[in-house]
């Protein structure tokens, strides 16, 4: 495990304190003292990732020391909660754009992504807790710089996140392959939510219900799909092509 660590309770519980970024916290399997769960409750409640592990591997990745079943994996990017984030956008009379990553888990093309649509403008990155690539020095490389202005969002429930976007006034736009609507046909102009899927799986089926809009990019090749990178930066294009008409 190349990215930073800390480990022991008082470190970790310090961390939480001061309100410093965690992307991943790993615990020893088992039952767990009061602080431990303590500090397990406040990991979930934040939205930071919590997984149980072997004590074996706890001592392998601090060479044997004094973990005390506890292990954090620093982030180097900070998430934003979503629900103070939205208000700020249209406070700024901007009219929201989101980008939703449902089941990306690659580095290079999360990056890649969040590096174009900051330059297409996107206002927030929207990435699973589960399913989801770290927010990792090695994403904010891909991302050439942009996760340090484009905000990010890490999602627990994807159905309460559809919820609040819908209820904030987001349309809800899929982009996929399988989309019934040509991609120049799409309506872009109002505050809206991209979503992509990963190149495997696609959208979830939950997420597709929600969606008003499912729109794909006409291809001609034999493949019928493209990467996801490469389609998050056709969509974002479109969409800023129709709102400076």
């Amino acid at each position: 495990m190349a990215q930073k660590l800390i480990y022991g309770i008082r470190p970790v519980a310090d961390r939480l304190a001061a309100g410093l970024p965690l992307d991943k916290v790993f615990v020893r399997q088992g039952h767990l003292s009061p602080v431990l769960a303590e500090i397990c409750d406040e990991l979930r409640r934040i939205g930071v990732p919590v997984q149980f592990v072997p004590p074996e591997r706890l001592d392998q990745w601090t060479q044997y020391g004094n973990h005390q079943g506890i292990v954090a994996r620093l982030a180097s990017v900070e998430a934003q909660r979503l629900d103070r984030l939205i208000p700020m956008i249209y406070e700024a009379g901007r009219t929201p754009l989101l980008v939703w990553l449902d089941g990306v888990t690659d580095l290079r093309n999360a990056g890649a992504i969040a590096r174009t649509a900051l330059e297409l403008g996107a206002d927030a990155l929207l990435i699973p807790l589960q399913g989801g690539p770290p927010l990792s020095a090695d994403m904010m490389k891909t991302s050439a710089g942009a996760l340090n202005h484009l905000p990010v969002c890490r999602i627990a429930n994807p159905e309460r996140t559809a919820e609040l976007l819908v209820h904030s006034g987001l349309e809800l736009i899929a982009c996929t392959e399988k989309g019934s609507k040509p991609l120049e046909r799409g309506q872009f102009t109002g505050p809206l939510c991209l979503i992509l899927g990963a190149e495997d799986k696609g959208i979830r089926p939950a997420l597709l219900r929600v969606c008003s809009q499912h729109v794909r990019i006409p291809t001609v090749g034999p493949l019928g799909s493209l990467n996801v990178s490469v389609a998050a930066g056709i969509c974002l294009y479109a969409v800023q092509q129709q709102r400076m008409l």
